[in-house]
């Protein structure tokens, strides 16, 4: 599938970003804010220094200034070897997995879908783990303008020998916790979807104004509940980015959780989630919207 591969190409700068700013290694900038202190004869200030987590704009130019525009590409060899495997094994689950929840729930309902996705991410993720573990870790390296970057090979090879097998399923307990914002989008995008159809624009519209309408509004409502989804299941992301950090100290789930809040507070937990929804939601409108027109273009001719 060609879209998936330029959709790769085309954000991973915005992943390096939201990789690079969910770490534990990135550099917190100290800013001093001047504390005036009520009470004093003449109010002179204390100066408390106070960490600040830098944002997109900034950790894209420092990787620039320090690193070169080639950094930003980082990762993108394994991302292309996984992007398409991982949708095919996607569908093929989600079809799969369909047929078998059909015989047990209402066929085609709500229910059957969220269990169906839920299924195929699980497997999915089990599957991908090692691409995606080894795309991260390219991710965090840094380097020095002019030294020689590893290739995913060399990569892999570094993670076996350091960790062993092991080593490729790190984070794959953050991406299973993953699997809510599935479930979740799917859900919010349902009930968006049956407001649309029942909703007072859906009966004022005629033919083919209902129809473009309707697409866009499907469209909007695929944007608003991965927005939604990505902002409640977030903070997964960037546990597991923890986990896959190279000699961490991030062990499992449940204790990198308490470890990141104990550190840096809950803010931690929604580091990146800026570039996270730029590259994310034009991307899944695009992908339902599209999916919806086809099986609506579908319905048209079997009518």
């Amino acid at each position: 599938p060609t879209h998936c591969v330029f959709g790769a190409i085309f954000t991973c700068p915005l992943e390096v970003i939201k990789t690079r700013l969910q770490s534990s290694r990135l550099a917190l900038r100290t800013v001093y804010y001047p504390q005036v202190h009520l009470g004093t004869i003449n109010g002179a200030g204390m100066v408390r220094p106070t960490s600040v987590t830098p944002g997109l704009l900034q950790v894209l130019k420092s990787i620039l200034e320090k690193e070169g525009p080639k950094s930003l590409f980082r990762g993108l060899g394994p991302n292309l070897v996984g992007v398409a495997p991982s949708r095919a094994v996607y569908f093929a689950c989600y079809s799969k997995a369909k047929e078998q929840f059909n015989g047990i729930f209402v066929p085609n309902s709500n229910i059957v879908h969220i269990f169906s996705a839920g299924s195929a991410a699980f497997v999915t993720n089990s599957l991908m783990n090692p691409i995606w573990m080894v795309k991260t870790r390219m991710q965090l390296e840094r380097k020095i303008r002019g030294s020689k970057q590893m290739n995913t090979l060399q990569c892999a090879r570094y993670v076996y020998q350091t960790e062993g097998i092991r080593g490729f399923y790190r984070g794959l307990t953050a991406s299973y916790a993953g699997i809510s914002e599935t479930i979740i989008c799917f859900a919010i995008y349902e009930s968006l979807k049956k407001y649309l159809k029942e909703g007072p624009l859906a009966s004022s519209t005629s033919g083919t104004e209902k129809n473009s309408t309707s697409f866009f509004g499907l469209m909007a409502a695929a944007a608003l509940s991965k927005g939604c989804a990505s902002c409640i299941a977030y903070p997964h992301e960037v546990i597991r980015t923890r986990l896959r950090e190279e000699g961490t100290k991030y062990k499992s789930f449940i204790q990198t959780a308490r470890l990141v809040f104990r550190e840096e507070g809950y803010l931690a937990f929604y580091r990146g989630l800026s570039a996270q929804l730029i590259r994310q939601i034009p991307n899944t409108a695009i992908v339902l919207s599209t999916y919806e027109l086809i099986v609506y273009l579908l319905e048209d001719r079997v009518q």
